[in-house]
This record gives structure tokens, sequence and C-alpha cells, in this order.
């Protein structure tokens, strides 16, 4: 297939794969053939791009998950990565890479470093994941999601924002409906696989909320597998309607309906919520290393959009205070989620792409 080829390397989560989404959609529809590198965990999460997207599976692994016998062989499955990545881009040279973060997003990202392949870097968080700072150094550009990114000495940036999926696009700074007296929506988030901890106290803080409240309010949980069940158990015990699943493929209506969010402050989530605009309490995932959702939330908490509540501090008392404040206070939650518009970057797919194409053209500084 002739025209320029761009390989998008990501690893197996939401949080990368969903502005790697973004920008294959947009580079598709300018006539770029688009492939997209990663493990097969990443690959589950293809389902959403362009089905002219070419999905490429690649050899990786993390430290991160398995035994000691599993950890020796990470280096060895790199490796093995990197060597068919090197033989794919020898037989059909892209025009650029773009990696998304993730180890999945190693072997092209290597690749392309070891054959001189036009590359760039896409940092979703305020802190960069160890893949990344791994490239940093080594990549034509690099663009951050969140801003200020902790980078790097010598490391120059440029803010695009974090890319958004055309659903999120189509629902950019919906009007929205302050709590009233008629039907609430909250929504809770855990990010791409649940929280166990939100399963654990959010229905415990929705049955000490007012009965006032509780008649009106309707909840979308997000859970983990083995959670389900008993999180529908919660809600029912507290006489609130809830629906509890896996994996919600329509969160854009759901923020665009919402008078409220409870979610991780993951990049992504936090992208969505701005560039809709809406209201959240956020709980940054404590198990992180690098503490980066909480560097995530940092602006949305200084402009007043979002409440953060550490897991220290999540516990059902104090939480159905926070979401009961809000419910009982429209003004204020019009006020947090028009800050959260204010802070949205709806054009951060265009800003990458404009950086694709420098690249492509030899203009990238």
């Amino acid at each position: 297939m002739a025209g320029p080829h761009l390989v998008i390397a990501a690893g197996g989560t939401g949080g990368h794969m969903f502005p790697a989404q973004a920008l294959a959609e947009a580079m598709v529809r300018k006539g770029w053939r688009v492939t997209l590198s990663t493990d097969a965990r990443g690959a589950r999460y293809a389902g959403g791009f362009p089905h002219v997207v070419e999905v490429r599976e690649v050899g990786s692994a993390t430290f991160a998950r398995g035994g000691a016998a599993a950890k020796l062989l990470v280096p060895f499955r790199i490796a093995g990565g990197v060597i068919a990545a090197v033989w794919r881009m020898r037989r059909d040279r892209p025009t650029v890479v773009v990696g998304f973060g993730g180890y999945p997003s190693i072997p092209a990202l290597a690749a392309a470093t070891l054959l001189r392949v036009p590359r760039m870097i896409h940092e979703q968080n305020g802190v960069l994941g160890l893949v990344n700072q791994v490239f940093a150094r080594r990549v034509e550009a690099f663009a951050c999601g969140t801003w200020p990114t902790e980078l790097p000495a010598g490391v120059n940036a440029s803010h695009s924002g974090n890319p958004v999926r055309q659903a999120v696009l189509e629902r950019a700074g919906a009007p929205y409906i302050p709590p009233g007296d008629y039907p609430l929506s909250l929504v809770v988030i855990g990010g791409s696989q649940g929280a166990r901890i939100l399963s654990d106290v959010v229905p415990a803080a929705v049955a000490r909320l007012s009965d006032k409240v509780k008649a009106r309010l309707r909840v979308a949980h997000q859970a983990r597998e083995e959670d389900v069940e008993r999180v529908v158990a919660a809600y029912a015990e507290a006489g609130v309607p809830a629906e509890v699943k896996t994996f919600f493929n329509d969160v854009p209506r759901r923020f665009t309906e919402a008078q409220l969010v409870i979610a991780r402050a993951g990049a992504s989530t936090v992208a969505d919520l701005t560039v809709i605009g809406r209201p959240s309490i956020l709980i940054p995932y404590a198990a992180a290393i690098r503490d980066e959702q909480t560097a995530n939330a940092r602006s949305l908490v200084e402009a007043e959009a979002a409440i953060l509540v550490p897991e220290s501090a999540l516990e059902p008392e104090a939480l159905a205070k926070q979401i009961g404040l809000i419910f009982r206070s429209p003004k204020a939650a019009e006020r947090m989620a028009a800050a959260a518009a204010k802070l949205g970057i709806p054009d951060a797919t265009e800003r990458l792409v404009k950086m694709v194409e420098e690249l492509a053209k030899g203009e990238a500084r």
C-alpha cells in the first residue's frame, strides 16, 4: 500500500491504548497507513482501532508480573521482540514511529532507534513511565499529555495534551446539568482494570447519603469481575439502582450524563473529564511507584475542578460527606464542571498529528 506509514507502539492498558487509538484514527483519515505494535494483552484493547490498522503482536514482558523465573526471561523476550521488529522494519520501513509507553513499546522504539527511523514519544502522565524515561533522550520529539511533567535533564517537550477518542470529542463541552430535584447520575470508574478499594468504599458511602438523595440516585460502577456480585448486593441493600460491570464501552455518554464522577486519576480519565467538563472526586492509585496519578490530578485540584482524596483518607463516612456536599450544592458543582472544561485540550490529537507530520518532513527540532 502506498503512502506514509506510521507505527504506533503502545502497552497493554487503556491509559496507553486510548490516546494511541485517537492518533491512529486521525492519521488514517489523513491517508496514512497505520500499524499498531503491541503485545497480546494490548491487542485486547485494539478493538476500537480503525479496521484498516494492522495489529502486530510483539514479544515483550515486564518485571512487574510473574515469579523469579519469569523475571529472568524478561530481557530475552524483549530482545527477541526487538530482533523481530528490526526484521519487520527492514522489510517495511515506517515513516515515523510513535511510542505511547509500556513495555510492549520497547521493540518498535528500539528497532526505530537502531534503524534511525524518525521517532517520538507521547507521555500521558505527569511523571514519566520507565520505558519513556529510557527512550526520552533517543527520540526527536517528545509530547506531554499532562503539564507540567517531570522530565529528564536536557529533554525538551511540547504540551500536546492527551488525545481522546472521537466519542469523547463529540461531547466536548457538553452542557452540564447540575444536581437538582430530579434523577442524579453518579459514575464510578476505577481505570481499565477496575479498582477494589472503590468497590469497598463507594457503595458504603452511597449507603450513608440522605434518603432524599438516594431516592433520586442511580449509579454506574465499574468493578473487577470478582467484586461485581458483592457490589451489586451492596447497592441493592442501600436501595440505590446500580449498573455494575467490569467494563463500560460507553464511558463518554455516561460522563456526559453524570452529575459527579468518582474515579482514579489515570491520564485518559482526566483527559475525558476535562474535555467533557465534569466535576469529580479523584482517588489516585497509591501503589503507583512514581505516584503519577497524584501528578495527573494536580491541575484539576488547583483549579477547583476536582476533589482529591488520597487512598489513606478514603473511608465511607468522609466520602459520603463529599458526595453529599456536591449533590446539595448545584452552583458549586456547576463551577467545578466549568473549571474542568477550561483545562480540556480537545485538539490534543491535532497537535500530535502536526508533530508526526513535521517528523515525516524532517522538520522536528
